[in-house]
């Protein structure tokens, strides 16, 4: 099996041993994406709805890199610092994707890197 990493200026870079996506046989997994703009290396804002659309705009960035697109997406994992953010950030989630939607799991996790309230990973196939 052959595996490639991908990489874009257009997301924040990896803080550690971890590539933004790795493709593999077709299947790109991207790694979790913090609400980080990759402009100002900053949170996008506090609130759960700009965190949420930064961590898929991240998403969709790396996907573009790899030659996909939002619409190749099959699952998702949502993490969030809150579940009562859930129902804002299905708001916003649903902006980016179109039926039939991509699986899911959603969870409350005790704590996220650096703070966040919510981190997104996704994977797609070609």
């Amino acid at each position: 099996m052959s595996k490639n990493a991908i990489h874009t200026e257009q997301a924040p870079a990896a803080i550690g041993p971890y590539s933004q996506a790795i493709e593999a046989s077709g299947t790109i997994y991207v790694s979790g994406q913090l609400p980080i703009d990759p402009a100002t290396g900053e949170f996008s804002g506090p609130g759960i709805e700009e965190q949420t659309r930064q961590s898929l705009t991240n998403i969709r960035n790396i996907l573009k890199a790899a030659g996909a697109d939002m619409n190749n997406v099959v699952k998702t994992t949502v993490l969030l610092a809150d579940i009562a953010d859930f129902a804002a950030m299905n708001q916003i989630y649903g902006e980016f994707f179109e039926a039939p939607y991509p699986a899911r799991a959603a969870f409350q996790a005790a704590a996220l890197p650096k703070g966040a309230r919510v981190e997104i990973e996704a994977v797609a196939v070609k």
